[in-house]
């Protein structure tokens, strides 16, 4: 059994929410106002390009097909068989995670900046990531603008996202785990207000933290 990994020594913030929820925009927010923002999709998508340190496992228990020409992961395939099979999807996660809570956890000890973002979809759902922060911040907003906004971003049909809804934590789910919250349910120049009173509280709470 894997170990738990070990916080980072920076004070950590976790921030996460549902598909279309605002993730992205939130974190370059925060970046803006200088926190450290370290992003597990960003992890995800270099282990799994060509040449990636996930691709040897992944092409062990998938098969070559799960390749595409260049050599990276086949995004597409593997998104349609982890949606028809848990199983699968399962598989997928127990190579995929540990790699990037230790690339995560990497960046972190080479941070410079006050305080770090760790930006995580699944900070809630998969295991051994809530551990590495203080807090949790929710991205939050009704579940249609979920919805919409996924649909206009990725190109995918409503079927498709509702299936990646239905394998995140619910609305009411991640509120209850917050400890705060930015609430995206209006309009995007609502945010940057958000995030600096946030920013400064982080700030705070990060002095005699690290």
């Amino acid at each position: 059994m894997n170990a738990r990994p070990a916080p980072p020594r920076r004070f950590a913030v976790g921030l996460t929410g549902g598909i279309g929820s605002g993730k992205s925009t939130v974190a370059e927010l925060f970046r803006a106002c200088g926190a450290g923002v370290i992003d597990s999709d960003a992890i995800a998508r270099q282990l799994t390009q060509a040449g990636g340190s996930a691709l040897p496992a992944i092409r062990a228990a998938f098969g070559a097909a799960c390749i595409d020409g260049s050599g990276a992961l086949d995004r597409a395939r593997m998104r349609q068989l982890v949606f028809a099979d848990a199983t699968a999807r399962q598989r997928l996660e127990a190579i995929l995670h540990p790699l990037i809570r230790e690339e995560m956890l990497a960046q972190a000890a080479t941070a410079s900046a006050p305080y770090l973002l760790l930006v995580v979809p699944l900070l809630l759902e998969a295991p051994g990531y809530a551990e590495l922060v203080r807090r949790i911040l929710v991205v939050d907003c009704p579940e249609q603008a979920q919805l919409e906004r996924a649909m206009q971003r990725s190109g995918l049909g409503a079927a498709e996202v509702r299936a990646i809804m239905a394998q995140q934590a619910s609305r009411d789910e991640r509120l209850q785990r917050a400890d705060d919250v930015i609430h995206n349910d209006g309009e995007p120049s609502q945010l940057p207000s958000q995030v600096e009173r946030l920013h400064r509280k982080y700030l705070a709470l990060a002095v005699g933290n690290n």
